[in-house]
């Protein structure tokens, strides 16, 4: 990468490299950091959020949109910057397949005084009532590709590393579906 940057023909191409190979390495991490016990470190919730937006608005189809509402500047808690960042991830791909790449997904933070709620919602097909009972579990999936581990990590993450709580608020065929992440606060 660092030769093919001193050629002019090339910097879009090395542009996008660069791109892949933090991406790689975030990958890396996320799976090092799976099956042993991560550190928690006080962590600003909403920057992390605006973080994580940023980066996947700037990575799915144009035709999804986030919308926010992130009312404070700063709310700590005690977390893992690269797992949360993940269920987050997970949660908001889901939904944009969900929306077939083509509709809002609205995060909204609220905060009480012992914890913090994230619901993040979509205006997709809704989870099918034949599989919501079994979301969270490894396998369990409504799409044609895919593991179904996405939310099963996202829940182990939340519950077992955060110590807080991940469900499905609702779900409907014409309303989409809103997950809820309880987070504790310091």
């Amino acid at each position: 990468v660092e030769l093919l940057k001193s050629k002019d023909e090339t910097k879009d191409m090395v542009l996008e490299m660069e791109k892949d190979i933090i991406r790689l390495e975030t990958i890396t991490e996320r799976f090092s950091k799976i099956g042993s016990k991560p550190s928690l470190e006080n962590i600003n919730i909403i920057a992390l959020l605006k973080e994580s937006t940023n980066y996947l608005s700037s990575r799915f189809p144009e035709k999804v949109t986030i919308k926010t509402n992130l009312k404070n500047n700063k709310i700590l808690i005690p977390t893992n910057q690269v797992l949360l960042h993940w269920a987050i991830e997970n949660l908001c791909k889901n939904a944009v397949d969900s929306m077939k790449g083509n509709g809002e997904i609205e995060i909204i933070l609220t905060e009480e005084k012992a914890h913090i709620s994230i619901n993040i919602s979509d205006n997709g097909e809704g989870i099918d009532k034949s599989i919501i009972k079994n979301i969270f579990k490894p396998g369990v999936t409504s799409k044609k590709r895919g593991w179904g581990l996405g939310l099963s990590l996202s829940k182990r993450i939340i519950e077992e590393y955060h110590k807080g709580s991940l469900f499905v608020m609702q779900s409907g065929k014409k309303t989409g579906t809103t997950f809820t992440i309880k987070l504790p606060k310091i």
